[in-house]
């Protein structure tokens, strides 16, 4: 049985591989990826950029960890401020090592507490009201006073700051991480502001 050839014109011949073309012309169709030295110099920059980049991130976070802070120590002071003048009788904040008592030894970091200090001791007494607990502070981050105020802040029924022997209370407090440090300053009337500077 003789099969017959079948010829196709020259119009025909194209549209049966115009398909073809199409797909060749497709961007779908296209592989896509990187070279070997795209993705060397991409990993190179990404390197660079976090080498850059890591130490100002820490500073950055450290710089705002000390702000924290130092916005909740000085909350708490004027806490005990406030109360003073609200209740008429003396408010203190002391360092406190179990969140129950006053200690003199160590610093602030290991937390603090505000009660009503209706005995004039700054030490807390079995009848007195603590107002609030403040937890420590983590992250070797350190809370030191001067001389007057090493172990306590002291409001009296005015409002203004006073040792328990009745003299003005001035001085700063300290907090420390890394190199840097920002200062709590109270003034002899019991007003605080905040600097910043280096431990």
């Amino acid at each position: 049985m003789v099969v017959p050839v079948k010829f196709m014109g020259f119009y025909q011949f194209c549209e049966a591989i115009q398909p073809t073309k199409r797909h060749l012309h497709n961007p779908a169709s296209r592989v896509t990826g990187f070279t070997l030295m795209e993705l060397i110099i991409t990993i190179a920059v990404l390197t660079f950029l976090v080498t850059v980049a890591a130490p100002s991130l820490q500073a950055t976070l450290r710089d705002n960890r000390l702000m924290t802070q130092t916005n909740l120590f000085i909350g708490a002071l004027n806490l005990a401020r406030s109360e003073a003048i609200k209740r008429g009788r003396r408010v203190t904040l002391c360092k406190t090592s179990d969140q129950w008592r006053c200690t003199a030894a160590g610093g602030y970091q290991q937390g603090w507490l505000v009660f009503v200090d209706t005995h004039n001791f700054a030490a807390v007494d079995a009848d007195e009201t603590i107002i609030q607990v403040f937890a420590p502070v983590t992250g070797g981050m350190t809370i030191t006073g001067n001389s007057s105020v090493q172990d306590y802040v002291s409001y009296a029924a005015n409002g203004a700051s006073r040792l328990i022997t009745g003299g003005f209370q001035a001085g700063a407090i300290t907090l420390c991480q890394d190199s840097a440090a920002r200062h709590i300053i109270i003034n002899p009337t019991g007003r605080v502001r905040s600097a910043r500077d280096t431990c």
